[in-house]
């Protein structure tokens, strides 16, 4: 076999090019045949038609000139084919197949028209796709097969679950969405505030799961925050009006600018204050600087969540070095949060920045009161905070302890390595007490 025979479909630059166009386009091809066939598993099926096609025709005949047209002017025409196929089928298919079957297809000019109706049918596939109804990683799941255009298999690796498993969780998700016979909209007055939550949180949770994995061997997956940003950007672009969609963005784009500095050479985590702040990508920090700006206008004073940690991550982002780092304001944010959203976590997060605003006995006193906090039973980060503080206070017995109890509780391989040395370090301390006492 020669090497041009046994290159995989992966290395050729056809095959590269149409992964890439899907990726970016899969969204709004389903999220539009969702609007025309109000059926999210016939509309995948045919967005996945649309895509072997592709890659049939075009390593032959080249990419066309606007690919996302020509995938959804393909799938149209094998959803008329379907219909005409299939008389058979009933209710919902029957009825805006007969609709379908009966409109002329477009060309590529007349869809490149329709750009604004397509961005209108993406709006609601994320709502759709993230709607409170399924559970929470079912969201997830979904989101990131329909909207992140993963396939099954790149969301069971990412997430550290058995693909099978995962597949069986989309297809819970997507029956779970047809029983309740939800409308394929964006919902609007009071309902979409709740909503517009369940969106947001999906997106973080896939940031938050690249940018600190919560199991496994790597310290990040990259990939994952990278999708996230992206499903951000496009909401912002979607609802431009949304200041807490612009706060999200704004908060993943300063925390990503750090990732290349967030492990050493040897893939160990580096904490954020002992990191080379001349390795933050000062782009993302613009970008995320630019965001915030626009969602405090919007925001009137009235700051969300996202926005209030945004402007938290922006503290950190403005100080040249760690020891500029403005922590009385962060502190200050972090009460503001606690009013706006008041949890254990953020309570956590307070405890660190008061502990260094005003010193580590002023955070260990908060952090003694979250001890018995049933919502933390198990958070290795709480023994982790408590083992820094006492550190800092001189009391290393007692901090390594925490240190080694943190270690137990995390499912991060490299994070429970970074405690377990931590752990260590107390204790040599202690041992180089001793022996000059």
């Amino acid at each position: 076999m020669t090497s041009t025979q046994a290159r995989h479909p992966e290395d050729d630059p056809a095959h590269r090019t149409v992964a890439a166009v899907w990726r970016m386009e899969s969204p709004r091809l389903i999220a539009g045949l969702t609007r025309i066939v109000r059926d999210l598993d016939l509309a995948e099926e045919l967005a996945q038609d649309a895509l072997v096609a592709a890659l049939e025709q075009w390593p032959a005949e080249g990419v066309p000139r606007n690919p996302g047209a020509w995938l959804m002017t393909t799938a149209r025409r094998r959803a008329i084919d379907l219909v005409r196929r299939e008389q058979r089928l009933a209710g919902k298919l029957d009825r805006f197949g007969r609709e379908l079957a009966a409109e002329p297809v477009p060309g590529p000019e007349q869809l490149a028209e329709q750009a604004e109706e397509i961005e209108d049918d993406l709006l609601q596939l994320v709502f759709t796709a993230c709607h409170p109804v399924l559970a929470t990683e079912a969201r997830v799941a979904l989101t990131l097969r329909l909207l992140g255009g993963l396939t099954t298999e790149e969301i069971a690796r990412a997430f550290l679950v058995p693909e099978a498993t995962l597949a069986q969780r989309i297809v819970r998700a997507k029956r779970t969405l047809a029983r309740a016979e939800l409308p394929f909209e964006v919902p609007s007055g009071a309902e979409l505030a709740g909503r517009l939550d369940s969106v947001l949180e999906v997106i973080y949770l896939i940031f938050n799961e690249g940018y600190s994995a919560t199991a496994g061997d790597d310290w990040m997956r990259p990939a994952l925050c990278e999708d996230a940003l992206r499903l951000g950007r496009v909401l912002a672009g979607l609802m431009p009006a949304e200041s807490e969609v612009h706060g999200l963005v704004a908060l993943m784009e300063i925390q990503a600018s750090r990732s290349a500095a967030r492990s050493g050479p040897d893939g160990a985590p580096v904490l954020l204050l002992d990191q080379d702040r001349g390795r933050w990508d000062q782009l993302l920090i613009h970008r995320g600087l630019s965001a915030l700006e626009r969602a405090e206008e919007l925001a009137a004073g009235a700051q969300g969540p996202y926005v209030l940690q945004a402007a938290i991550a922006a503290c950190h982002a403005r100080a040249a070095t760690a020891e500029q780092t403005d922590w009385v304001r962060i502190a200050a944010l972090y009460e503001a949060l606690a009013r706006r959203a008041p949890s254990p976590v953020v309570e956590l997060n307070r405890a660190v920045a008061l502990g260094m605003a005003f010193g580590p006995g002023t955070g260990l006193a908060l952090i003694d009161q979250l001890t018995e906090e049933p919502a933390l039973r198990g958070y290795h980060l709480l023994p982790a905070v408590r083992g820094d503080l006492l550190a800092k206070l001189g009391r290393t017995a007692e901090a390594r302890v925490e240190f080694e109890r943190a270690a137990t509780l995390t499912r991060n391989e490299r994070e429970r390595a970074l405690l377990l040395d931590r752990a260590a370090a107390c204790a040599d301390q202690r041992t180089d007490e001793g022996s000059t006492g």
